[in-house]
């Protein structure tokens, strides 16, 4: 017995030799990383570095922030304040919240930062596009793109956007069992991307194999910078030259194809922009181009979307009170239901009078396109509602409508924060922001500490009322689409997504909770309902009594 406890302390001395030097060699590599960047500090500035922690060698908090998501931010920021360092993939960086901060940062570009997405983001989306440009050359990029997002053109674009919208919403209409809003959301956003944006004539079967590779560059965006062949690195990479590939053909043959009808796409807007700018753009530009204006009105877009009908979902005063207003311009009419059409090469009714004797809704060249796309026999959804077209006047007249989606913007922004690199050392809240570190600003953070807004955490759209609008005391308290010179220049068009989608929804569907509890929302690396959000959706009826579930419903 005795020698049997002298060898189990023998086993644990032993134990604990191997495992001691292990962690006093982690303790040691720990704060040899921390001096590490401790003495990058700028030796010219008496101000200290912000409070913080650098994380572990190599990977920082990286792992820390991926899987806590946003309570990593709330508890550093609980802890060191509104201006905090950490290391994040792979790039040590500083988080800024507040009003105050954001508007020195917005307002310093080009003098004090410059735009600086994570390595990953920036090798992915490739050196081409205009997150990625700085100086003169993100000055010209963003002229050529300024017209695609013109008023004209957004004019041009809102019945096709609508038509795609309407054709979706009958999708998940015609569905048995419920809806993943957030899956569907972004198959509607990436539809409106390649065919309103884009212009693209493409089969159901190529839309869906692009949608899942664009996916997987989507979720590899944000990843360590370590270029393994197993790494989230290096599957964006693939994601990325498979739609190159594919998008490479496809511009070639829309650029030798002559328009057949006077629609003109984003991408037509673009190359019409570039020739009165005398700059031709090569291939190369076109594709990234081309992937980043997917990227642009995608995800972010598909969170607005999703988180709108959350809210709708959870505030049916707030639902009803939009709809009062649709009903009031007009917006409100009969709804016949859905259809199903197969298409055999003859183009259903045009006519919007048609949905009035019980056939489809087909009525533009959109609505064509879509059905020739689909094959001779693929199965394609339609409406038969009565909701006119809209148009951006008509769009502006919905005031109250206009303050729900500012306010679920606020509530729930669909991205966190904006990324800088730091050109010259500069003071925050009493610490120094060295040159050549990053900084993120936070805009979830500062929507929900900004002292402009009464009782931030709750949801109320009459917040922006022209009676209230509390935001107007300082305007970067609210920086859903960020700021100054780098201002999301698709911000018009997001909100026209976002408003139609409110109209279609609120103006001929009834929406219901399918699950027992609303979902907890995930914020990295982009806001998203965590396991999704179930909805069963159905046309409401014009004249006949419904039987309803009995749940939360719009």
């Amino acid at each position: 017995m005795f020698g049997h406890d002298i060898c189990l302390v023998s086993a644990l001395l032993a134990a604990a030799g191997a495992v001691l030097p292990a962690l006093l060699l982690l303790a040691v590599s720990r704060l040899l990383w921390e001096m590490r960047w401790s003495i990058t500090r700028d030796r010219t500035c008496k101000l200290p570095l912000p409070q913080g922690s650098m994380g572990w060698p190599l990977v920082g908090e990286t792992f820390h922030w991926l899987i806590q998501g946003s309570s990593f931010h709330i508890s550093r920021r609980e802890k060191h304040g509104n201006v905090f360092k950490t290391h994040l993939l792979g790039k040590p960086l500083i988080r800024v919240t507040g009003a105050e901060n954001i508007r020195k940062i917005l307002l310093g570009e080009h003098t004090l930062v410059c735009t600086q997405w994570p390595q990953s983001t920036r090798i992915i989306l490739g050196p081409n596009t205009l997150v990625n440009s700085v100086g003169d050359l993100h000055k010209r990029k963003r002229k050529i793109l300024a017209k695609v997002f013109s008023r004209g053109a957004l004019e041009a674009y809102l019945s096709h956007l609508q038509d795609v919208v309407k054709s979706e919403i009958a999708k998940w209409c015609a569905e048995t069992g419920s809806v993943d809003v957030y899956t569907a959301a972004k198959s509607l956003t990436f539809r409106i991307a390649v065919r309103v944006l884009l212009g693209l004539r493409l089969e159901e079967q190529q839309i869906t194999s692009l949608s899942k590779t664009f996916e997987q560059l989507m979720s590899n965006l944000f990843s360590l910078p370590i270029d393994t062949p197993i790494s989230g690195l290096r599957k964006g990479i693939r994601a990325r030259e498979i739609l190159h590939s594919a998008m490479e053909r496809i511009i070639e043959e829309k650029l030798k194809k002559q328009q057949s009808s006077d629609y003109c796409d984003a991408f037509d807007y673009m190359l019409s922009s570039a020739k009165e700018d005398d700059y031709e753009l090569t291939m190369q530009e076109l594709k990234e181009t081309a992937v980043e204006l997917i990227f642009a009105a995608h995800s972010t877009t598909a969170s607005a979307s999703t988180s709108l009908i959350l809210q709708l979902l959870r505030h049916p005063d707030v639902s009803e009170r939009a709809r009062a207003e649709l009903e009031s311009e007009g917006l409100i009419g009969d709804v016949y239901g859905y259809c199903r059409a197969r298409c055999h090469g003859n183009i259903i009714s045009e006519e919007r009078g048609a949905a009035e004797k019980g056939t489809c809704d087909w009525r533009s060249a959109m609505n064509k396109t879509m059905c020739l796309e689909a094959g001779h026999k693929e199965e394609v959804h339609c409406s038969r509602t009565h909701v006119p077209y809209l148009s951006l006047e008509k769009l502006n007249q919905l005031s109250y409508l206009d303050c729900v989606v500012r306010e679920v913007l606020r509530f729930l922004p669909p991205v966190s924060g904006g990324y800088r690199t730091v050109l010259q050392t500069f003071e925050l809240n009493g610490y120094q922001i060295p040159k050549g570190w990053s900084i993120m600003y936070s805009i979830r953070d500062t929507h929900e500490t900004a002292e402009a807004y009464l009782n931030p955490e709750l949801f109320d759209p009459d917040r922006f009322s022209t009676d209230r609008n509390e935001s107007k005391s300082d305007r970067f308290s609210y920086v859903p689409f960020g700021g100054g010179v780098r201002r999301c220049i698709g911000r018009e068009l997001a909100l026209i997504v976002l408003k139609t989608l409110a109209v279609e929804l609120l103006a001929t569907v009834d929406c219901t909770l399918a699950t027992e509890t609303y979902p907890r929302m995930q914020t990295v690396p982009i806001v998203h309902p965590v396991n999704g959000l179930h909805v069963f959706f159905n046309y409401r009826t014009h004249g006949v009594e419904r039987n309803r579930r009995e749940s939360t419903h719009i």
